[in-house]
């Protein structure tokens, strides 16, 4: 699980609620979803029923395999639910792997039949015994699935809500078994200038030796510490909210001249639920009167100033001892 990505991969057999599921998960997790099927569909330009038609299921299933590695390669992250059959090629679920969590939607073929014996849009079901046809598709793949899966969910006669739920725990589970915590060091207005501006009060080293220190101690730490900076307002945010689905257990900012200003950011901060620390490296409380006011150090679970660059340091080391969220 270490070098896999953030994704969240839905696996099962048709009926088992992938779509349901993957929409409430998108909703609570803020995450995009999207189906393999559909974007095959979107693609073609024509129904998974017209394709195998058309063309046949060995062509379909080169779909599947070709929209899954582009997936796999795309940059963000999302909830992905596959077709019922994609786990049952062994490329496949090698690629599978690698996207993301695989989490396997277990469902009785008595379930499966109830859901879908009036759906006329499933190719594979259209035959004179569908339940005969799901028994047996079901014995071959549920050790697929079970053998593809890091997460398995029995979903027989179970609200989407219940399941969502459950599935939330899980990965909060894996979250807190990763043996490598992820810190995020946000640098607002200006901080790009270290070095250059106001050095009787800001220092003289420069914005990279800064860098370079935050380097070090991830190396000392053994954490994973990104470093962001932005000299504007809606970067800054949209950050902060990368960072509520992208595996970051905790949060250094110094949001500069936003720091006493900026309610985007305070609700930004606000709205991920995960340890903060706001630094400065001067003393506020000692400078002008507008610097002795903060909005967003209300929603941080610590104010650090004063310290110079070693601020920084220390609020690592805070978030390094307090990785749980404070209220």
């Amino acid at each position: 699980m270490k070098n896999k990505r953030k994704n969240i991969v839905l696996i099962g057999f048709m009926g088992s609620g992938k779509t349901t599921l993957g929409l409430k998960l998108s909703y609570l997790l803020r995450m995009p979803v999207e189906d393999t099927d559909k974007l095959i569909e979107r693609q073609e330009g024509r129904s998974i029923t017209q394709i195998f038609a058309d063309d046949g299921e060995a062509f379909f299933r080169e779909l599947e395999t070709e929209m899954l590695r582009k997936c796999g390669e795309q940059k963000y992250e999302r909830i992905l639910s596959v077709g019922g059959g994609t786990p049952v090629n062994p490329v496949n679920r090698e690629l599978l792997h690698k996207c993301g969590t695989v989490v396997y939607l277990r469902v009785s073929p008595e379930v499966v039949y109830e859901r879908l014996k009036n759906d006329t849009t499933r190719p594979l079901l259209q035959c004179e015994d569908p339940l005969g046809k799901i028994r047996e598709l079901l014995a071959v793949r549920d050790a697929i699935y079970t053998e593809c899966a890091d997460i398995i969910l029995d979903v027989n006669n179970r609200h989407s809500d219940e399941l969502a739920e459950e599935l939330q725990l899980q990965l909060r589970k894996q979250k807190k078994e990763r043996k490598q915590m992820k810190i995020l060091v946000i640098n607002g207005p200006n901080l790009n200038f270290l070095g250059i501006r106001e050095k009787k009060i800001y220092g003289t080293q420069d914005y990279q030796y800064l860098l370079d220190l935050i380097d070090k101690k991830a190396k000392e730490t053994g954490i994973e510490i990104q470093t962001f900076q932005s000299n504007h307002e809606g970067a800054i945010i949209d950050r902060i909210q990368e960072a509520y689905s992208d595996g970051t257990d905790g949060i250094v900012i110094n949001p500069g001249a936003y720091t006493h200003y900026s309610y985007a950011i305070r609700d930004a901060l606000a709205s991920v639920d995960m340890p903060k620390v706001e630094v400065h490296i001067s003393d506020i409380t000692s400078r002008e009167e507008f610097r002795k006011i903060s909005v967003t150090a209300p929603v941080c679970s610590r104010q650090i100033y004063g310290q110079g660059l070693d601020g920084y340091l220390q609020a690592i080391d805070f978030l390094r001892e307090n990785k749980l969220p404070v209220s």
